[in-house]
């Protein structure tokens, strides 16, 4: 990627799966791993037909935010296009909302959180 500010969207489940980002993006995505503090994971059950063809899966984690800074949830962070946000934008379901977080790296980046 080059010359466009630098986005960085952390993934904490099926954005990680190559079948997603290759139907979504039309690439692998390359990325490392981090953590978000203050959230804990759960699961949403997903009706939308064409998130259960790229994902294969029928129930997606979640997170949401906690009280306590201390409790983290593992994924990783991967540096993506403007095109690329809007395409993980279309693929999320109105169960989540984008916002921006610090990653216990300290980087800032894009995540899906329970809407």
């Amino acid at each position: 990627m080059t010359g466009a500010e630098k986005i960085l969207l952390f993934s904490y489940g099926t954005l990680q799966l190559e079948s997603v980002q290759l139907s979504s993006f039309g690439r692998r995505l390359a990325g490392r791993r981090d953590a978000i503090p203050g959230f804990k994971k759960t699961v949403v059950e997903v009706t939308d037909t064409d998130v259960l063809a790229k994902s294969g899966e029928r129930f997606h984690p979640i997170v949401v935010p906690t009280d306590d800074r201390n409790e983290t949830v593992d994924g990783m962070v991967f540096e993506i296009t403007a095109e690329e946000l809007a395409a993980a934008d279309r693929y999320e379901v109105s169960d989540y909302k984008r916002v921006a977080v610090v990653l216990c790296s300290g980087l800032k980046a894009w995540v899906y959180i329970k809407a």
